[in-house]
Parts: structure tokens; C-alpha cells; sequence
């Protein structure tokens, strides 16, 4: 390998944006050394399939409602 072209290899945390730590290595230039992630599983919309299946089912009763179906 070349000396000198490779960014810096370091421990990072990762914290996720329901509190959770995570510790691992990156390349990612943080001052203090911790990562904040606004997006993870737990919040990003591809994964929250429960949530969309909600919001059709609502869609789906107001439709019924605003035609007097059953």
C-alpha cells in the first residue's frame, strides 16, 4: 500500500436516533469522535411497513364513510 493517500482509520460511535450506541471503525471526520444518525431502521420509512399499512387502512375508512359503504 501506499503511504500517505489513505484517509485516517479510526473508532467512531455511532449513536442512532433512538439513543443507542454503537462503536465501530471509520474513515467519517467527526471532532469528537461520535456519529449522530437521524435515520436509521427504526425511523426511516422504508422500513416501517406497519405504519403505511395504517394509513392505507384509514384512507381505505374514510372512503367508506364518505359513501355510506360497509
Amino acid at each position: 500500500m501506499k503511504k500517505g493517500i489513505h484517509p485516517d482509520y479510526k473508532e467512531v460511535t455511532v449513536v442512532m436516533s433512538d439513543g443507542t450506541e454503537l462503536k465501530t471503525r471509520s474513515t467519517i471526520d467527526t471532532n469528537d469522535g461520535v456519529y449522530k444518525s437521524e435515520v436509521d431502521s427504526k425511523n426511516h420509512p422504508f422500513y416501517n411497513k406497519d405504519k403505511k399499512i395504517k394509513q392505507k387502512a384509514d384512507r381505505i375508512d374514510r372512503f367508506n364513510k364518505r359513501y355510506n359503504r360497509k
